[in-house]
């Protein structure tokens, strides 16, 4: 069984690319179909406008009320699944925009509003596009919160978090963590940054370096 998202997916990818164009001034037909990954864009644009979601006007392209809703979804997913990717999981850029254009296609609503949130309803992804604001965004964005979850070493001395998951990029770290009892889910407190940072756990003090500290990400507990 195929998913409606997938056999959607070749409209959605036109609609997106439509909206980017505009971003860059030119919503010619022609540089359209040039910079479209799909083979049959001409045929696409036929059912757009047959489903009123676009209109054509000689060599110009528009998008309609309903097409623009569903672009600024769909550019919106995609740019919130970059910064998702390489932000918080550190995938270089050209591999968050591949994994990214498969994401754009699942997420729901919900979730794509749980994604802007976790991050910090970010104005922008990370090549600097504009993402457009949800409705989770309003009245947040110009508070400039911060993400929910962030790595250990942007909380304050102090303060204590709850560990959400652990990115090490030498698996050994990870089985020394563990034996601490360092694990998701653990609530630590944040003693001190310098000259390393020092946490505790459920009455255990631990010093680790600044790189480790970086690979833990928690979730403010107050």
């Amino acid at each position: 069984m195929v998913h409606q998202e997938f056999l959607e997916q070749p409209l959605d990818e036109v609609l997106e690319l439509i909206w980017v164009r505009r971003e860059e001034g030119d919503m010619s037909i022609s540089s359209l179909i040039e910079r479209s990954p799909e083979e049959d864009t001409d045929q696409i644009i036929r059912r757009l406008e047959a489903e009123h979601l676009v209109e054509v006007h000689g060599d110009e392209i528009r998008l309609m009320p309903g097409g623009e809703e569903r672009a600024k979804t769909v550019v919106r997913r995609q740019r919130l699944a970059e910064r998702l990717f390489s932000d918080v999981l550190d995938v270089p850029l050209s591999e968050s925009e591949q994994q990214a254009c498969l994401m754009e296609h699942i997420l729901s609503p919900a979730v794509t509003e749980k994604v802007c949130a976790f991050l910090g309803h970010p104005p922008t992804c990370p090549h600097g596009h504009p993402i457009p604001p949800g409705a989770c965004c309003i009245g947040k964005r110009e508070a400039s919160l911060e993400p929910l979850v962030t790595p250990l070493g942007n909380l304050p001395p102090g303060k204590e978090g709850r560990i959400v998951f652990i990115a090490p990029r030498v698996s050994k770290r990870l089985d020394r963590l563990v034996s601490f009892g360092v694990v998701p889910g653990t609530v630590l407190l944040l003693r001190q940054k310098h000259p390393s940072f020092v946490i505790e756990v459920g009455g255990t003090t631990l010093a680790l370096e600044e790189d480790l500290a970086r690979e833990i990400y928690v979730r403010r507990e107050s």
